[in-house]
């Protein structure tokens, strides 16, 4: 009997890229192909994203695009964006069935059932009191040299401009013997390097009993035999505690990038965006991180155009910037996100001065990652090699531990392997060099 083909498109963070592999081990366990998303396929998974309009809107085209590539597939829509607008999803052409951040162990199922003209339309749930992490088996994505690990779900956070707490629903922490359980597997199949994520990773552990937090945690996991790398993504100001300072500090394995949101270097724009800390604290913090991890590389968020943000306020923001020197910007122009406080606030900024705003931080942002690579020239650096470069034959690219593109001469044999490499030039934010020895 021939195979049903599925087909599974991501749309939005590392958590929605890890549920995606998640969902395709899923459906190949169950007897599907899985193919390319734009190949002829009987099922169509499209997760989504919806943390800015943008991210709705292409939601909205990867679930057109599938329907236009196969008019006769099962399109079952997933993530965040069906979980907090089903209906305007289900009013897209060509859409079966809509499912949410939910239940994703059942999605098969749920397919099945559709495939055969049974079940839900419909079935995103509300999230309820005393709601437990959803374990689901660990598939790791297909072609990675480094291998993402889901510790918690959801977030107890009230940013007045975020979406996501609707979206995923309260805190949900994986249990600590889980992530072990694992991340032993993920060592075994060969991965070297394995990325900590989650949607508040900072706050893993805040809702199970006993002493569980995110240090402890992160120090069980350094002491796993053959695990040569372990990143955390991305982690709030006010989750950096003294403990976990100490604990990625004195980490053999720990790779030296955190990813620390700002959002703004204003305190006035801070208070209103219902976040909890005020910049000289932010400053302070990332003072402590660098004096106890020399060259830790720092990136973060920023929104532009928040309501009410004025000139000054902005500025303010860009010498704060400036200031903190980041490795790494990720500029957002602000977006209503309707059901958020900040959505109904009057005094929202025009697009045009969004757009100036945002790419003035744009423009900082090449120019502070080019000086922080610039800085590593002439150094010997640990690369995890992940594939051939498109930059020229016989070039292959990774990481540095602190999260620099680096690429070199190379050959398909050293793909997922450690390299030192001698960084010789940097072409704006990345690094040239050449292997000087293989490590494993």
């Amino acid at each position: 009997m021939k195979k049903k083909r599925v087909a599974v498109t991501t749309l939005g963070c590392k958590v929605n890229q890890y549920e995606s592999a998640v969902l395709a081990g899923l459906f190949q366990e169950r007897g599907y192909q899985v193919v390319e998303s734009s190949d002829i396929a009987d099922v169509y998974i499209i997760n989504t994203c919806t943390v800015t309009h943008l991210s709705d809107r292409k939601s909205r085209q990867l679930i057109r695009r599938a329907a236009g590539t196969n008019p006769e597939a099962l399109i079952a829509v997933t993530g965040c964006y069906a979980q907090t607008s089903p209906g305007k999803v289900l009013e897209i052409p060509g859409v079966d069935m809509v499912v949410g951040t939910g239940d994703r162990g059942k999605l098969v199922d749920l397919v099945e059932k559709a495939l055969k003209g049974q079940g839900p339309v419909n079935a995103v749930r509300d999230y309820g009191a005393g709601e437990e992490f959803e374990e689901v088996p660990a598939f790791p994505m297909q072609g990675r040299a480094r291998a993402f690990l889901k510790i918690q779900d959801g977030c107890n956070n009230s940013c007045t401009y975020c979406i996501v707490p609707q979206a995923r629903g309260p805190l949900r922490s994986r249990q600590p013997a889980k992530v072990i359980e694992t991340a032993l597997g993920l060592v075994a199949a060969g991965f070297k390097e394995i990325v900590l994520t989650g949607i508040h990773t900072g706050s893993y552990g805040q809702d199970l009993s006993g002493d569980v937090t995110l240090a402890a945690l992160f120090d069980r996991l350094s002491a796993i035999p053959g695990l040569q790398r372990l990143r955390l993504s991305s982690i709030e100001p006010h989750d950096i505690t003294p403990d976990l300072v100490e604990i990625l500090s004195g980490s053999p394995v720990f790779c030296r990038h955190l990813h620390v949101p700002l959002q703004s270097g204003d305190d006035q724009v801070l208070r209103r965006m219902g976040r909890r800390y005020t910049t000289w604290e932010y400053a302070r913090l990332i003072n402590v991180l660098r004096e106890n991890i020399p060259g830790l590389a720092l990136s973060t968020d920023l929104i532009v155009g928040f309501p009410g943000e004025t000139s000054e306020q902005f500025e303010n923001t860009y010498r704060f910037v400036n200031k903190i020197s980041f490795s790494r910007l990720h500029v957002f122009k602000y977006s209503p996100r309707q059901g958020t406080p900040a959505a109904k606030f009057t005094d929202q900024v025009e697009p045009p001065v969004k757009e100036e705003r945002s790419h003035r931080l744009i423009e900082i942002g090449e120019k502070l990652a080019a000086r922080f690579a610039a800085s590593m020239i002439g150094q010997d650096l640990e690369v995890l090699v992940e594939r051939p470069s498109e930059e020229g034959k016989d070039l292959y690219e990774g990481f540095t531990d602190n999260y620099v593109r680096t690429v070199f001469p190379g050959n398909e044999g050293l793909c997922g392997k450690i390299v030192v490499i001698r960084a010789d030039q940097a072409r704006g934010s990345t690094l040239e060099g050449r292997v000087i020895h293989l490590i494993s």
